[in-house]
């Protein structure tokens, strides 16, 4: 089911020589340590793909390329490496979009390889021909276009270096006809950036206004996890005795079990992490935009606080104060500017010192007290939802069980979640709750398809974690509704031993958007409804074992039993689990206003 790959396959060729612009390409992915590649083949780079294997590269066949982009993503997340995703020109190459701009707002160091229409049919309007390069404009660092074949290596080279300079996708263009021919080229060495620590005159001010803080807070955002900096935070912490509140979705970025761990923030994150970053005098962004998305008004509360000093920390400039106004601003790694403060500050005796034992208390109480409300807090208790009607009825699951409270559920699969454990998450509303639920003990094990919020990002982005990293668990959460856009790619995980487990939450609706019609268009439900046939049955059918649950005591045993056999018998499981029709927040709030109707015909819907 594999290619074989021969043990001196990774032999690079050095210096001038004579070859093919597809050796010149593949020699190049071989120099930059690729390993896999995720695609469906296609004629457009058939030349290339013919000596894959002995360059020790393995093509990943896919269902579809959205997923293939997508697995690319997952795999770059969790290696800290290169992803790479091709296709075959024109619709399979735009079949990616969505993925790469998922990945884009990742910063996930992808490579994209679009094989073009030859250069003899482009304009002519052939078969498969598009204009490629627009498609991914927004969503990439870098562009290259191969413009003559003997800058194969050039090219290709180029948009290595700049995935992992940029951090985020990019994209190589290629047209078909240029992987023919004779060409004489040297393989170009990767090169890659050292970050440094910003300039003096920043750090120096950030470390003042460190020094007269009384309740600093650190937000660790992606740059933390991308960066490996979680123990130069961890260091960084603990001498201001600062809590660590963790970005939106980025809840891999400090260990759970840590005392200053306070969760994430953004929507359905932690009331605790709230509460305490509402008293910051002077917030540390570490590594993090501080996206609008991760810092809405959230419980009720508007927890942003108003007049505290923000020192941000970004490998990205343009970032710098581009969300809020900050105090200081410091160009620079995340990992390198910690090490740097901490070291500024080990010696200085600091205003936050002599309240550091009450903060400590603070932030214990506001965990207990929050991990409190996790465990009691059932359902939105909503008196006119469907469940309620249902349960007046006493109306069973297909297979005679109880529908199951989201927020019970999440608990329960918290509870069995295993060590080492990777979860990628979808976009809904249990997905969303589960938020509240995931923790972590290390980076690189939590993913989300971020601020583009697309659906069917979780099942191919964990196959590629998997990929990554077969020795750790790999666990996906997906709604019946972004379930459904995606969960063929089971058949990928089958077809090519990479095995994972997958939690579908199955309430029948796309629960988000029916939120905002309870909220905002007075319970006129439209197009929310999605009666579906079992999960756990189609996936059986795909070569995947099924494990439908319907009693809560159920949830963290299927949940181990599917995990062991991933890891112990190499097979992917799809747990399809019940749930009842409760609605968590609306999603966007933000975007929606009560509606305004001027026709007759129109005034009774407001």
């Amino acid at each position: 089911m594999s290619q074989s790959i021969p043990t001196d396959s990774r032999k690079v060729v050095i210096g001038q020589q004579k070859m093919t612009p597809s050796e010149a390409f593949v020699e190049t992915m071989a120099a930059n340590g690729v390993t896999d590649i995720f695609g469906i083949m296609g004629s457009a780079f058939m030349d290339a793909m013919d000596i894959f294997a002995p360059a020790g590269i393995r093509l990943i066949p896919v269902v579809h390329e959205q997923g293939a982009a997508h697995m690319a993503d997952g795999y770059a997340r969790v290696s800290g490496r290169h992803g790479v995703v091709i296709g075959q020109n024109g619709p399979g190459i735009s079949n990616c979009v969505t993925a790469i701009a998922a990945a884009y707002w990742a910063h996930s160091p992808v490579v994209i390889v679009t094989p073009e229409t030859g250069t003899m049919g482009m304009g002519l309007g052939g078969f498969q021909e598009a204009n490629q390069l627009p498609m991914f404009q927004e969503f990439t660092k870098y562009q290259g276009h191969v413009v003559n074949p003997k800058r194969m290596a050039e090219f290709t080279g180029r948009c290595f270096d700049r995935a992992m300079s940029e951090m985020g996708p990019t994209q190589l263009n290629i047209p078909r006809d240029y992987f023919y021919g004779e060409i004489s080229c040297e393989i170009p060495k990767p090169m890659r950036v050292e970050r440094g620590a910003g300039g003096e005159q920043s750090l120096n001010e950030a470390a003042e206004l460190l020094a007269t803080a009384k309740f600093p807070v650190i937000l660790a955002g992606g740059g933390v996890v991308m960066g490996d900096a979680v123990e130069e935070c961890r260091q960084l912490a603990e001498r201001l005795g600062a809590p660590v509140v963790t970005g939106y979705l980025r809840n891999d970025a400090f260990p759970a079990s840590h005392p200053l761990w306070a969760g994430p923030l953004g929507y359905q994150g932690a009331k605790a992490a709230m509460k305490l970053i509402a008293q910051a005098d002077v917030v540390v962004a570490l590594g993090s935009r501080m996206g609008p998305f991760g810092t809405l008004l959230q419980h009720g509360m508007d927890y942003w606080p108003k007049d505290a000093k923000i020192i941000q920390v970004e490998a990205d400039h343009t970032n710098l104060g581009l969300v809020k106004k900050i105090s200081v601003g410091i160009f620079g790694d995340a990992k390198a500017v910690a090490r740097a403060l901490a070291q500024r500050l080990a010696s200085r005796t600091l205003e936050c010192d002599a309240t550091k034992v009450q903060r400590a208390a603070s932030i214990q109480s506001e965990k207990e007290a929050w991990e409190r409300e996790l465990d009691t807090w059932t359902h939105e208790r909503d008196p006119y939802s469907l469940d309620m009607i249902e349960e007046a009825k006493g109306e069973k699951t297909p297979t005679g069980g109880q529908y199951l409270h989201p927020r019970q559920v999440l608990r329960e699969l918290e509870k069995a979640l295993p060590p080492r454990v990777m979860v990628s998450t979808d976009i809904g509303n249990i997905n969303s709750i589960a938020n509240s639920y995931l923790r972590f003990e290390e980076p690189r094990s939590f993913f989300a398809p971020m601020s583009f919020g697309n659906c069917g990002y979780a099942l191919p982005t964990i196959i590629g974690a998997k990929l990554a990293a077969p020795d750790r668990p790999a666990v996906a959460y997906a709604g019946d509704g972004a379930w459904a856009m995606s969960m063929v790619e089971i058949m990928t995980s089958v077809r090519h031993d990479i095995p994972v487990t997958a939690v579908v939450f199955h309430n029948r609706q796309w629960g988000a958007e029916k939120k905002n019609q309870v909220d905002f268009y007075n319970r006129r439900f439209v197009a929310g409804e999605l009666e579906s046939q079992s999960f756990a049955g189609i996936a059986k059918a795909m070569g995947a074992e099924g494990i439908v649950v319907d009693r809560l005591e159920d949830v963290g045993a299927a949940l181990k039993r599917a995990v062991d056999m991933q890891m112990n018998q190499k097979k992917t499981c799809v747990i399809e689990i019940m749930c009842t029709r409760e609605l968590g927040d609306p999603f966007r709030r933000d975007a929606l206003s009560k509606p305004v109707r001027f026709l007759d015909k129109y005034k009774d819907y407001v």
